[in-house]
């Protein structure tokens, strides 16, 4: 199975495609769709959806995973967050791929072992799983890979079968 993990943003949306085969990875492609601060969000989030297109062509995932949008206290940074993601599941789906959604709790759990991990444990993980020479950057591309991984993890279980993930 080829998984697409995307970690959502407007200035920043992190990416890795990985292959898994029987909860064995390969890293394909990672990397990171970056937008300039000061355009407007229509010419951002048009970015955004056309570089998923690109990706999503270029690696021919049958499976998208993408972390559930986490409020915070800053709800104007949640609606972009918001506006961006709206255009990243359209991509996918357009593009026939199935999409799960994971909270960032359940990522930290399928990575490290432990819901409420530092992102350095994350990133410590996701770089030792693939066998990276270095640690991704930036952070939301090792979110990416760490999404994909979870995803991995569901995919391979025998449950997975019965319940979509």
């Amino acid at each position: 199975m080829v998984i697409l993990g995307i970690d959502p943003g407007l200035a920043i949306v992190g990416w890795g495609v990985l292959e898994c085969v029987q909860g064995r990875f390969r890293v394909m492609g990672y990397g990171s769709i970056q937008t300039k601060a000061g355009l407007p969000v229509e010419e951002r989030i048009k970015q955004i959806y056309e570089s998923m297109n690109i990706i999503i062509d270029k690696y021919k995932p049958e499976v998208m995973a993408i972390e559930e949008l986490f409020w915070n206290t800053n709800q104007k940074t949640g609606i972009s967050v918001a506006e961006a993601r709206g255009v990243i599941l359209l991509a996918a789906h357009m593009k026939g791929l199935t999409i799960n959604e994971y909270t960032p709790l359940q990522v930290k759990q399928a990575v490290v072992g432990y819901g409420r991990a530092e992102k350095k444990q994350v990133i410590t993980m996701v770089t030792s799983i693939l066998k990276l020479p270095k640690p991704p950057k930036p952070d939301d591309t090792a979110d990416a890979l760490a999404i994909a991984i979870c995803q991995g993890h569901a995919g391979a279980s025998p449950l997975s079968k019965y319940y979509k993930m």
